[in-house]
Parts: structure tokens; C-alpha cells; sequence
């Protein structure tokens, strides 16, 4: 099963602000049609606004759309104690992958930030465990050394880099060759690919599946012409800038309900709105 794009799903919240069930499902089916998983409760998916039991059926739904092969559910938190027991919980709905951003408000040592991940790790010894590194987000930088020790330790599987981290990509590679390295940049898949990187997670994979999809696949039949063509495709999307916003107004105009957020997300003005409609109708 290829591994290389996994879309980083935001949470559909009804117009009153509410979990919304029933877009989660059909979104979540939809995206996973065209992308190799789903990056679930993550960033995009607000799980600060989020409570336990809210995260835990975005983790379910995830789950039942896609399969619980195809999911890595984000179960990270500002303390070890709660991430564990999202871990638990998580794994007890069938999820196999997991991740966790680094602890954020309070910055750990590089001791406590070791105990972060053994914890989760020993709450979920058989699910894959993924580390997630953001630090415009979490105040927590992780150099390359100290990531390779907390993968030896914790028994990383993998690692997805966000923000000034993505430039990491391959320095992580060559120092941890056994991990799967994720790029939470999502401009340039074949640049990650060339660097060492199994892929990426994506948020704007959520809103436009069928793009990366395609160039994914352009790339992995060796397609140099079509990998270029689906690539400008890209360009288009990432040159209209990033935001929470951004994804939700594209699945909106899917279909997928009122797609409201809880947290600030920058929803697009009228003109790029109107673009944003071009690019959903031209597939």
C-alpha cells in the first residue's frame, strides 16, 4: 500500500458549531477515495477547540471511512498524561497509527519530551507511533539529534515535520534512515520524495484530493510530463496562500455542509473564494 499523501482532514462543525456527523462521514469517505489516508484531529482538524470525547469520534469516523490501516490519529497534548490516554482510548476504536505533536504551552527538556513519547508508546505499544514536530505552533524546536534519539527511544515509526521543521526533511532522513519522514509542506511531493521523505500530510490535500492524487501517481509511473502538468496544478492551489479557512470554504462548495470553524482560520475573501470555486469545478 503506498504511503505517500495523506490528506490532514479538518473537522466539519455544523452552523451552530457543533461536531457534524454526517458531513465528517462523507467527507471523509470522499477524501479517502483519492488520497492514500487521513491525517485525523491534527491542526487542520482544530483539536485545540476539540474536547476528548469530540476527538475521539473524529478517530472513529476516520476510522469507519477509510479503515484503521489508512488513519493516523493524532493523539497529542500539552501533557503526557492525556496523550496517553487518548492513545489508549484511540486504540481501543481500531486505530493502528498514531501520532503526537510535541507538548506546547510549556516547553519541555529534551528528558521530558523522551518521557512524552515512552508514555505514549507505552499506552499503545502495538500501534506505529508517529512524532510531530511544529514549532510555530508549539514553541518546541527538535534539532536532528535529538529527534534520531527520541525515535531510537520511543520507537518512532515516523515523523511529520510542520512548518520551519519541513526543512528538515532530508537532514531527518539521512539521520534516521529507518523512519517514515512526512513533510507538512505540501508544495513540491516530488522535492520531499528526491530529499528521502516517504511523502507528505496534507492539508491541502483535503481540499483538492484529485490533484495530488494524480500527480502521486504521475510520479510513481516515472511520468515526467504528467508529474509536471499535475505540479502547476499544485502551484495554482498553493499560490492562493494557506488557511483552515481556505480547506473548509473548498469543502463547502463540495457540498460537505456549513463547514464552520471554532478556531480563528482566515476564511478566504471574495476573490479567492471565486478562485477557490474554479479550482474545485475543474475537477
Amino acid at each position: 500500500m503506498a504511503d505517500t499523501v495523506f490528506a490532514a482532514v479538518p473537522t466539519p462543525f455544523t452552523a451552530d458549531g457543533d461536531l457534524d456527523h454526517v458531513a465528517a462521514r462523507r467527507a471523509f469517505s470522499y477524501i479517502a477515495s483519492h488520497v492514500d489516508g487521513l491525517f485525523l484531529a491534527g491542526s487542520t482538524g482544530e483539536f485545540p477547540a476539540l474536547d476528548e470525547n469530540e476527538r475521539l469520534s473524529v478517530i472513529e469516523l476516520g476510522i469507519e471511512a477509510a479503515g484503521p490501516e489508512r488513519v493516523i490519529a493524532h493523539v497529542g497534548a500539552p501533557d503526557a498524561r492525556h496523550a496517553a490516554r487518548l492513545a489508549t482510548a484511540a486504540v481501543l476504536l481500531g486505530a493502528t497509527r498514531l501520532a503526537a505533536v510535541t507538548p506546547f504551552y510549556a516547553a519541555p527538556s529534551p528528558a521530558e519530551l523522551a518521557d512524552y513519547y515512552l508514555r505514549v508508546r507505552d499506552a499503545a505499544p502495538c500501534a506505529e507511533l508517529y512524532g510531530y514536530i511544529f514549532p510555530e505552533r508549539t514553541g518546541v524546536t527538535v534539532p536532528v539529534t535529538l529527534l534520531s534519539s527520541l525515535a531510537e527511544t520511543a520507537g518512532l515509526a515516523g515523523v511529520k515535520l510542520s512548518g520551519t521543521a519541513a526543512r528538515d526533511v532530508a537532514a531527518v532522513a539521512a539521520a534516521c534512515p529507518a523512519l517514515k519522514v512526512y513533510s507538512g509542506d505540501d508544495t513540491n511531493l516530488s522535492a520531499v520524495l528526491r530529499a528521502g521523505g516517504a511523502g507528505i500530510i496534507s492539508a491541502r490535500s483535503a481540499a483538492y484530493p484529485e490533484t495530488y492524487e494524480a500527480l502521486a501517481a504521475a510520479l510513481a509511473a516515472g511520468d515526467a510530463e504528467a508529474a509536471a502538468s499535475h505540479q502547476a496544478g499544485v502551484d495554482s492551489i498553493a499560490a492562493l496562500g494557506f488557511s483552515v479557512g481556505q480547506v473548509k470554504a473548498a469543502l463547502r462548495q463540495r457540498g460537505f455542509g456549513p463547514m464552520t470553524a471554532r478556531m480563528p482560520s482566515d476564511e478566504p475573501d471574495e476573490i479567492t473564494a471565486a478562485r477557490i470555486s474554479e479550482l474545485v469545478k475543474s475537477w
